[in-house]
């Protein structure tokens, strides 16, 4: 991973040094190896690497003969592909991001149809005046733009552009609502009022400080069913499983995995286990003393079972109080989701050790585990939509009811719909359509944010192998009989786990991941309550008194909505009042 920003200024105005300088300050995290900007006039790019493939020789950006220009922050899988293909092009490095820009040579703006990988990028076009940008079919890796009076400008992460001040940190209202009734946000507005993002799967074409085309890829997930017998469902699966892996930890320094005691990084760790002969580095999360469910257990037996080295990180109390303004400040878009914190904290502790790791996200989205998808797929009456009522819906603190949460969400299913052009006149069209829905907004707005800031805040690059072109192209075309069966989701997972893991018990009845977080606020509740409630962002949107109320009987079934606003309380300092965190959440909120 790295941090990418730049500037197209508009009508010929010239781009001042100082503000590629602020932008590379505020990605340095990003790419903690290696900086470099390129300024052309009225436009300018800026790189932070962190170095990965060719760590000598693979510095951006990357420029041909005719000043064509390219900046990466991603991985290029099919890269010795593109570089077979174009032997004759004169390659400068061995870093895979290069074959991105002689396939834009070749292809012109249409180029990231042939991608394959995690990547969020940008074309400097000198000659036709042109700056592109695009992103991968998943979003994977982040990118936000913003178009003002004066200029175009970009960066990996919001806070770039406010903290080089292209614009100012003004509070969207409508996408804050909806934020805090699912956790997410849906399309291209973000919580930042002059900030948005480019889609997963969307290429922008920008002249002269202004998007004059907005170009969406060949679409990942439309893919029709196809007819198999199990056994020649699971032979392909490990196939492409296998091939997934392989290049997912192409890598010239050191990887590791992260290991819960779920399904999806089970098979993650079997196939790495295949395919290295080290012992794979497996990080697993515990909050031991308390009621969640510790996976240490499941996770030490199978990474015994895989040779695994395997180290254990315990969280308490205390590391969540001291952490969480920290983790606020780094999730410039905001996504009050709990596992956050493990996230973060795991990502602090293998730092010390790799500088990538594999993770499972994706898994649940591509292969139908989710308890919603056998939700949906009941008779009528019985079925269920999901993401049917707020997270703060029924705890009465709020001013006034948003009526339009859930708009985002409406429009993002039926435009899922258009593209599939399917009617959902059977389970595999229902089913299909309902795992795209999360792969167009909670996938991306949700796990791969997350997944993205916490480990970026300590220059670690995080791997999603469920999360390619040919794993989903697959998963997709599987019938809703060979992903859920007997009541059990990701039924061709579980049963490859079952004939090469069997360690993972994988259709033993698995506890859900929860992090307590309702346990420790209501510990502190008496002290916490007063403190989130006279909070800027708290007071303006909550009822006086409703809050205090709230944190003083807070239970496992308040709990969560007392999360989405102390998490919001410390967002909102940072990132909206400008505020730098002074210490754990008590010192912070008391400042």
């Amino acid at each position: 991973m790295c941090g990418i920003s730049g500037v197209m200024m508009r009508d010929g105005r010239q781009l001042s040094a100082g503000i590629l300088k602020k932008l590379g300050d505020a990605l340095s995290h990003r790419g903690p190896d290696d900086r470099t900007e390129l300024h052309r006039g009225d436009v300018g790019l800026v790189h932070t690497r962190l170095s990965i493939v060719d760590v000598e020789g693979g510095g951006q950006p990357f420029v041909l003969p005719d000043g064509t220009a390219l900046i990466a922050n991603g991985e290029i899988y099919n890269d010795p592909d593109l570089r077979c293909k174009f032997s004759t092009a004169g390659f400068m490095t061995q870093s895979d991001c290069e074959s991105a820009l002689h396939l834009y040579q070749a292809r012109g703006q249409d180029f990231a149809d042939s991608l394959r990988g995690m990547y969020a990028l940008a074309v400097h076009d000198p000659e036709e005046k042109k700056l592109i940008l695009a992103r991968d079919p998943f979003g994977i890796k982040p990118l936000y733009y913003a178009e003002t009076e004066a200029s175009f400008s970009f960066a990996s992460e919001p806070q770039a552009l406010i903290a080089a001040e292209l614009v100012a940190s003004s509070l969207n209202v409508s996408v804050r609502d909806e934020t805090l009734a699912l956790q997410f946000s849906t399309g291209t507005s973000t919580v930042f009022e002059n900030i948005k993002r480019l889609n997963p799967g969307e290429t922008l074409v920008v002249q002269n400080g202004r998007i004059t085309a907005q170009l969406k890829h060949s679409n990942v997930l439309c893919t029709d069913v196809i007819t198999r017998s199990d056994s020649n469902s699971l032979s392909e699966f490990d196939h492409v499983w296998r091939e997934s892996v392989a290049v997912h930890q192409r890598s010239d320094v050191p990887y590791g995995m992260f290991l819960s005691g779920g399904i999806d990084s089970a098979a993650v760790l079997a196939m790495m286990a295949q395919l290295n002969d080290a012992p794979v580095l497996a990080y697993t999360a515990a909050f031991p003393g308390t009621d969640a469910y510790d996976e240490r257990e499941s996770a030490r037996g199978m990474a015994q079972s895989a040779g695994a080295h395997h180290v254990e990180v315990e969280i308490s109390a205390d590391d969540f109080w001291q952490t969480l303004p920290d983790i606020a400040a780094v999730v410039d878009d905001p996504t009050p989701d709990y596992a956050i914190i493990p996230t973060y904290l795991l990502a602090r502790r293998a730092a010390n050790d790799v500088k990538v790791v594999l993770t499972g996200e994706g898994g649940d989205e591509v292969f139908a585990g989710y308890g919603r998808y056998r939700a949906a797929l009941r008779p009528w009456p019985f079925a269920k939509l999901p993401f049917r009522r707020s997270i703060l819906a029924e705890s009465g603190v709020l001013r006034a009811m948003p009526g339009t949460w859930r708009k985002g969400l409406n429009t993002l299913e039926y435009a899922v719909l258009q593209a599939q052009k399917k009617q959902l006149d059977n389970k595999n069209a229902v089913l299909c359509f309902r795992q795209a829905v999360d792969c167009a907004g909670w996938l991306p707005n949700d796990l791969l944010i997350k997944l993205d800031r916490c480990l970026m805040a300590f220059g670690v690059e995080g791997r999603v192998p469920f999360l390619d072109k040919r794993v989903t192209k697959f998963a997709f075309s599987l019938s809703a009989d060979q992903k859920i069966r007997g009541g059990l989701g990701k039924w061709i997972v579980r049963q490859w786990l079952a004939v090469n893991f069997p360690a993972a018990a994988s259709f033993g009845r698995k506890r859900g991941f929860t992090v307590p977080v309702a346990d420790w606020i209501a510990a502190e509740r008496l002290r916490l309550g007063p403190l989130v409630a006279r909070q800027e962002g708290i007071a303006e949107m909550c009822i006086p008194g409703k809050v205090e109320a709230l944190f003083s009987g807070v239970n496992k079934m308040s709990g969560q909505a007392a999360w989405v606003l102390l998490f919001y309380a410390l967002w909102h300092r940072r990132h909206i009042l400008g505020l730098i965190p002074e210490g754990d959440v008590f010192e912070t909120l008391s400042v």
